[in-house]
């Protein structure tokens, strides 16, 4: 257009309508994208794993039936501190005091809870920004990362050399796989140990004591028993303190972790050991059960450590079956 015309305005004239006989065009469908979580399978394959849509009344239902229940304990202690007071001032008193001191110790039970799940938040959210940091090559963010890793271990003796030694390397210039894996390395390495012998120890454990008892209950409280202990023991190690709010708050996400992973299927040839067992399977079934529930221990304890490690697996390989349950394997092949 030449600086001498002016702008002009058209109008469209709408589309002609269709002819008789001609059916309209179907419309066009919308795709209707939702949010997935991307979860690495044991395999480093990427799995979508669809989010879960809670129902709020469920929520509704627990908060309205626990509120009933506070008011209803409620009222019957003070009735029942009323009441004392009536017979004999003294005893009021006393039903005053030990309310008093069962409320003190509630207050700190509530307070080593939220510090617990305070904890394990932390816990998590380093992870996934350390993860965040290998994804988008953030160097500032693995700075961060490495920061706050050291100073969540800053009240442990054993790390103080190996915290100063990663504090020394602050102002070099790292990747960001390279910085977030020295950290790993100088802070981590230790730790991994420690899991790792946690989780087979309760796995000898586990198969040694399903192979002995003489009832099936006796496993399978036993089984619950290693397991809760061997989650706590893990998460100890990794920094974590978690109270019965965030002992189930790890234990769902290690059930998850472990789901989205592949379950029990722990390989082809391990599955080839578990299902035949050589010798073991044939000459006592219980046996062949108390090593399957060991492997299953082992199992549970590698998505432990995966939810209640700080740092993803950079630089050192994830530990596998074998490493932790390589005992009880042999012992499957060998018998």
């Amino acid at each position: 257009m030449t600086s001498g015309q002016k702008p002009r305005a058209f109008r469209l004239s709408p589309e002609p309508p269709p002819a008789a006989g001609f059916a309209p065009p179907p419309p066009m469908p919308v795709i209707v994208e939702e949010p997935f979580e991307i979860v690495d399978a044991a395999d480093g394959v990427p799995v979508p794993v669809a989010p879960k849509r809670r129902s709020p009344w469920g929520g509704l239902f627990l908060s309205a039936a626990g509120g009933l229940v506070s008011l209803g304990v409620g009222l019957s202690v003070e009735r029942m501190i009323a009441d004392l007071f009536q017979a004999a001032p003294w005893l009021g008193w006393v039903a005053v005091a030990l309310l008093g001191l069962a409320l003190l110790a509630l207050a700190v039970i509530l307070g080593r809870e939220l510090a617990g799940l305070r904890r394990e938040k932390r816990i998590e959210r380093l992870r996934q920004s350390a993860i965040d940091a290998i994804a988008a090559r953030d160097h500032t963010g693995a700075m961060a990362v490495v920061r706050e890793v050291s100073a969540l271990y800053a009240g442990r003796e054993r790390l103080a050399a190996a915290r100063a030694r990663l504090d020394g390397t602050a102002d070099a210039i790292l990747d960001v796989d390279d910085r977030i894996g020295l950290a790993e390395r100088e802070l981590l390495v230790d730790l991994d140990r420690q899991a790792r012998n946690a989780i087979a120890v309760a796995a000898k454990q586990v198969s040694a004591v399903t192979a002995l008892s003489p009832r099936a209950i006796v496993d399978v409280a036993f089984v619950l028993f290693a397991a809760v202990r061997l989650l706590r023991r893990i998460a100890t190690i990794y920094g974590g303190r978690p109270g019965f709010l965030g002992f189930l708050r790890l234990a769902r996400s290690a059930v998850a972790h472990l789901t989205v992973t592949g379950g029990m299927a722990v390989g082809e040839s391990v599955i080839q050991q578990v299902l035949g067992l050589g010798l073991a399977a044939r000459v006592s079934a219980k046996l062949g059960e108390g090593v399957l529930n060991g492997l299953m221990t082992a199992r549970f304890g590698l998505a432990a450590l995966a939810v209640c490690r700080p740092l993803p697996f950079v630089r050192t390989e994830p530990p596998r079956l074998a490493d932790v349950a390589g005992e009880l394997l042999r012992s499957g092949e060998e018998t």
